[in-house]
């Protein structure tokens, strides 16, 4: 099977390498049971030598990806910088890539390697994950096409997506389990210390109200939210701040933020009661009150929700002392 990895102008060194060694690593594991390795794996990009990390780095491509007639997997990693130039230094890639799925080939996108997935307009009306950092950006960009929030992995029509960072790993070891076997996947997972198990990357995220809409009405009411967020906030106490009926606030408020009012305030609560996880000694209860949620049962529902881990699991992982 053969694998071709994609360096990116401005790609990112750190997304780059690890999708390589995986699978260099996994032919490592199928020899050591006595079997054949099954992957070849290259690098392919749009010139033989490509700068990465704004130069910090440089990469040598096995061939450029204009001979690339047929591969089996083409891996796009993450760009690095500003999100804008990289989509234009990499333009001209986007044929080859379109053109490789429609014959057949996989396409999987890592961390914010969704960008330039969607790009090709292969992800129109599908789903993908990217990084939980550049969720709004990549809405703002592609419309049309749904994005997991919070998800480590996506699989769609033969297209592959992770969610931020390290969890790119977690989308190599699913591809590893998947073309090869389960004993090498987690044998590479124990081999490089990775979490072969985790499904969200909602742990990390951190929420930052949608604010570069424009409407300075909505501004207000986000102002007044996360000034007021203890207290009791029903939809007819935000409607009456802005010249608005309910329901054109209701809809101006999603428009703007991509959140309901509800599911606004709640963010905001949960991360204020993450906040005060990581850094007080308070107890569950006492942070729940503090955040404005007096129904245990209902604040544990929502933070799972929000983060994937119970308050008492979250505290354990992220408070300070906790062993990471």
């Amino acid at each position: 099977m053969r694998i071709s990895v994609y360096v990116p102008e401005y790609g990112a060194i750190e997304g780059v390498t690890p999708p390589f060694r995986c699978f260099q690593t996994a032919n490592d594991f199928l020899t050591a049971f006595g079997k054949k390795p099954i992957f070849e794996v290259e690098y392919v990009g749009l010139h033989h030598q490509v700068p990465a990390n704004d130069g910090e780095y440089s990469i040598k491509t096995n061939r450029l990806l204009k001979d690339v007639s047929s591969t089996d997997l083409l891996i796009i990693p993450p760009i690095f910088g500003d999100v804008g130039k990289c989509l234009k230094a990499n333009a001209k890639a986007i044929p080859y890539l379109k053109k490789l799925h429609e014959q057949g080939t996989s396409l999987a996108s890592l961390c914010i390697g969704a960008f330039l997935l969607a790009e090709t307009g292969l992800l129109d009306g599908k789903t993908c994950s990217t990084h939980w950092a550049y969720v709004n950006e990549f809405k703002a960009r592609y419309p049309s096409v749904e994005v997991e929030d919070g998800a480590i992995i996506t699989e769609y029509d033969s297209i592959y997506s992770s969610g931020g960072a390290n969890s790119l790993w977690n989308l190599l070891l699913y591809l590893v389990e998947k073309f090869a076997d389960r004993q090498t996947a987690v044998l590479i997972s124990k081999y490089f210390a990775l979490d072969i198990s985790r499904d969200s990357q909602s742990q990390f995220a951190i929420f930052n109200g949608q604010r570069n809409h424009g409407d300075s009405d909505i501004q207000k009411v986000q102002d007044y939210i996360e000034k007021k967020y203890t207290e009791k906030l029903t939809i007819d106490t935000l409607a009456d701040l802005i010249p608005s009926g309910r329901r054109t606030f209701e809809r101006r408020f999603k428009e703007a933020t991509n959140n309901t009012p509800v599911a606004y305030i709640q963010r905001v609560r949960i991360e204020a009661a993450k906040a005060f996880f990581e850094a007080s000694k308070k107890n569950v209860s006492e942070i729940m009150f503090d955040v404005g949620y007096t129904d245990t049962k209902a604040f544990r529902d929502i933070f799972k929700k929000h983060t994937g881990l119970t308050p008492i699991e979250y505290r354990n992982r992220f408070s300070v002392g906790s062993k990471l």
